[in-house]
């Protein structure tokens, strides 16, 4: 559980001072504003956020196990080797976020808007990416087996070398997407 309240770590965001490996576990932090702020290596582990402001914030690194952003924007934040795994970042604005090396495993992503997003080389497998925008979005090398993309737009997005097996994209908007040298084996479009 978090070693800080609500109040000292509003107070810390607002003098510019970094949550950079704090422990946030179980926070509600729903309906807040923490634009451009440093959560790098934090454990935020069960945490609440949903509908939060978290515009360029940074999570490098962090523990968010089963943490719910539902309707959050999280447009142009880094995730990259975050642990989101069996998160709700469900409705989320993942405009330019990059989740490089991120597991998302079991994340329920429906309906995000993640165009231009980065999820290079992340594990999303057994993934809810169902009615998502991810125009333009990277997967390369990505682990996507078993996720679940129906009446996603995928327009021009690079799925090389993504592992695609028993993924579900039936019907999804492919339209100029790239998938050279991506295991596509039981892919069902």
């Amino acid at each position: 559980m978090s070693q800080l309240s609500r109040e000292e770590i509003f107070k810390k965001y607002e003098q510019g001072e970094s949550f950079k490996d704090l422990d946030l576990s179980g926070i509600d932090l729903s309906y807040e504003s923490f634009k451009g702020a440093d959560f790098s290596g934090a454990n935020l582990s069960d945490a609440h956020l949903q509908n939060a402001n978290l515009e360029g914030a940074n999570f490098a690194d962090a523990q968010m196990k089963s943490i719910f952003l539902f309707g959050a924007n999280l447009a142009g934040a880094c995730l990259d080797r975050a642990n989101i795994a069996e998160g709700n970042l469900q409705d989320t604005n993942l405009e330019k976020t990059s989740f490089k090396e991120a597991n998302l495993f079991h994340a329920k992503l429906f309906g995000v808007q993640g165009e231009n997003a980065n999820f290079e080389k992340a594990d999303l497998a057994t993934g809810r990416l169902k009615r998502s925008n991810l125009k333009n979005a990277n997967f390369q090398g990505a682990n996507l087996s078993n996720a679940h993309l129906e009446r996603s737009d995928l327009r021009n997005a690079n799925l090389n070398n993504a592992n695609l097996s028993g993924a579900f994209m039936k019907p999804a908007q492919l339209d100029n997407a790239t998938m050279e040298g991506a295991n596509t084996n039981d892919l069902v479009i």
